[in-house]
């Protein structure tokens, strides 16, 4: 984390229930919405990301939805709505390609409540055009309701979030903003509130109509983390200083740097062409030994993820997000040159 972000957050304490609190409060949800370019509500929850998943589905499913998935991250989406016992239609993608809308063609019924899915699937490094499928779910059933998990995606890559039109985009503070974890952050549709007024057990820390009541008013529903929260603003703030078309095409070099080099150095990325993500880059690991590459690279300040999930064995990951800059990219690619010639 860069020091001045850090310092950031290092402002006396103030209760989440003062005047500073709202104004605080509200400065977010108006420079998410200019960032995003969204007029949605913004809801702001103490917790990981996956609490927002599960309120979208806790208040916007009565009895069944649809699951795409194309990895981990798609199928965790599918197992929070089972868990709080949904049941899901299933649309598995071959792990490394993208979503697309033949795979759902006829599959979104009359009685299919909601559609969800994840933007960016970080396990396989897949970038899927959301606003196509959500397309398809209108075209085939224009009251069932659209579920996005951004969680690698918001403020690294454009989701033209006006032309996807979903009811829940969800997520966090600790990837693309750059900041500790601790923060769910969900974009909801007037239309998902409204299904809510219709749905039984939406729990207390996950009802959205409790949430938006207190959000109205510039108030979260518990207690949330202000020191996180002045460091959202910051890093906001940096955001829209930026601008985010620069900060798109920022992402978008640094990705152009795994890919150029894993394909002349390694044996390429893994995911299909025209749908790689910009924030993550999944390599073919070929014959590298990642244990001994990860710890070399630690020796020199570096530190990369291994695969996931399926693919854990077969892949590496590369994170080129957030406050993360091509030069830096580059440098981090020249060391991992340094010890594979070693």
């Amino acid at each position: 984390m860069e020091a001045d972000v850090l310092q950031s957050m290092t402002r006396p304490m103030i209760t989440h229930r003062c005047k500073e609190y709202k104004q605080l409060h509200e400065g977010i949800v108006e420079k998410i919405r200019k960032a995003l370019g969204t007029d949605m509500d913004v809801f702001l929850v103490a917790g990981s990301a996956s609490v927002m998943l599960e309120a979208a589905i806790r208040n916007g499913v009565g009895r069944k939805s649809l699951g795409i998935t194309n990895g981990s991250f798609g199928n965790r989406s599918i197992e929070i709505a089972e868990l709080n016992g949904k049941t899901v239609e299933k649309v598995q993608v071959p792990w490394g390609m993208a979503m697309k809308p033949e795979h759902i063609e006829g599959k979104v019924t009359g009685d299919t409540e909601a559609v969800h899915w994840v933007s960016n699937e970080s396990s396989t490094g897949v970038f899927s055009d959301s606003s196509a499928i959500a397309g398809e779910v209108r075209k085939q059933n224009p009251g069932a309701l659209i579920m996005v998990d951004a969680v690698t995606s918001a403020f690294a890559m454009d989701l033209k979030i006006k032309d996807m039109d979903p009811d829940s985009l969800v997520f966090g503070t600790q990837k693309a903003l750059a900041l500790p974890p601790g923060l769910a952050i969900m974009l909801c549709s007037q239309r998902l509130l409204d299904k809510a007024k219709k749905v039984e057990n939406r729990g207390f820390y996950t009802d959205l109509l409790k949430i938006k009541k207190q959000s109205d008013v510039n108030y979260a529903l518990t207690t949330p983390p202000v020191s996180l929260m002045y460091g959202l603003d910051y890093q906001l703030d940096k955001a829209l200083s930026e601008g985010m078309p620069a900060r798109y095409r920022r992402h978008r070099e640094m990705a152009d740097a795994v890919r150029n080099w894993a394909d002349r150095k390694l044996e390429g990325m893994f995911p299909e062409k025209g749908y790689m993500s910009d924030s993550i880059g999944v390599v073919n690991r070929g014959k590298i030994d990642f244990d001994s590459l990860n710890a070399r690279l630690k020796e020199r300040g570096y530190e990369i993820s291994n695969g996931y999930g399926d693919v854990k064995e077969k892949t590496f990951r590369i994170g080129h997000m957030g406050d993360a800059t091509p030069d830096g990219v580059r440098k981090l690619l020249s060391a991992i040159d340094e010890i594979l010639e070693e």
